[in-house]
């Protein structure tokens, strides 16, 4: 009598057959002697991974589901109300399994369990430069606090859909992943803290996310990310936070020191040269190369740069003019 799977991995994915491959190759190495399942949901793609899925089929217990394309965090529900284990480890089609990584959420699981966890992103000695410097500030507790890194957390921690754990039992609790993308991984947590479910972060479980990106996509995605923020705070009452607003304030702080400059007046630019310098020296310490971490500089002022200014856009739609979310920004939100 086979043994049903305690965990099911949850793939979504829209035209990136070569990122499947690679992640299923990882998911044979992993170093994991218990049955688990893999369950990969083609969201409406035009180029399908599905036969990718068959080169592993009689190597990896895989499904493979083709659905119109309604977005991830439906995809996600879709695979789950699929899957056969009761503990679902939701990935992105972009990220590399190290060879330990079931082992560390069993192990972080046994030692506190919790029905939502989040893991860490980090880059693989592989990636390219570029992917490197962006996976520094976007894991750097100087850009971000850390939300992606594993850097200390304030207050609850919300994980992140890249790498993410959650019970059966929170997901029928909470119905899943809502509509809006990107954001509806924090969307997911608010809800579940107030069904009285607790998350965490395991900094012990890592991927490798091999993010498929240029500076332009760069800026395209976190320019999403701080629209998507105002819209989560005017949804659930009290999360909002002073610190979504640094990006704002950092770009509006650079205006501001440059005119003092012409002024003869240097303090506020040397202050935010320095807050750079220590960005740099980050990077420096991180990758030990010069290109690198000048690349992240520059991948730092874009994230403050599209952030800042999406959040602002979006502050001023929702919270000034009360437009309803759906109609200020309805490229964010997927229907069924």
């Amino acid at each position: 009598m086979k043994l049903a799977p305690y965990f099911s991995f949850i793939v979504p994915v829209y035209n990136r057959p070569n990122e499947i491959d690679e992640l299923l190759n990882s998911m044979l190495e992993l170093n994991y002697s218990k049955p688990f399942e893999i369950v990969i949901i083609e969201d409406g793609s035009t180029e399908t991974s599905e036969e990718i899925v068959k080169k592993y089929s009689n190597r990896l217990l895989i499904s493979y589901y083709y659905k119109n394309n309604t977005g991830p965090g439906d995809s996600r529900n879709y695979g789950m109300q699929k899957a056969k284990g009761v503990y679902f480890l939701i990935l992105d089609s972009d990220v590399i399994l190290p060879n330990n990584y079931l082992f560390e959420v069993e192990k972080a699981l046994k030692n506190k369990f919790v029905d939502c966890f989040g893991g860490i992103d980090n880059a693989h000695s592989s990636f390219t430069d570029l992917q490197k410097a962006i996976n520094s500030v976007m894991t750097s507790f100087l850009t971000t606090g850390g939300i992606r890194g594993g850097g200390e957390q304030l207050g609850k921690f919300q994980p992140r859909s890249f790498n993410m754990g959650l019970s059966k039992k929170a997901f029928k609790a909470s119905a899943g992943f809502g509509k809006i993308h990107p954001g509806e991984d924090p969307d997911l947590s608010m809800r579940l803290w107030n069904l009285g479910f607790e998350t965490a972060l395991f900094n012990n479980v890592e991927v490798f996310h091999k993010r498929r990106i240029s500076w332009s996509k760069f800026l395209i995605q976190v320019t999403k990310f701080g629209k998507c923020r105002p819209i989560l705070n005017s949804w659930h009452k009290g999360s909002g936070k002073i610190t979504y607003w640094f990006p704002t304030i950092f770009c509006v702080s650079v205006l501001v020191s440059l005119l003092l400059a012409l002024a003869s007046f240097y303090l506020p630019l040397v202050l935010i040269g320095i807050y750079v310098l220590l960005v740099f020296i980050e990077a420096l310490f991180k990758y030990k190369s010069f290109k690198i971490a000048i690349m992240s500089v520059w991948a730092m002022g874009i994230q403050f740069y599209g952030y800042g200014k999406g959040f602002l856009i979006s502050f001023v739609k929702i919270k000034i003019f009360g437009i309803i979310p759906e109609k200020a920004f309805p490229k964010l939100f997927f229907k069924s």
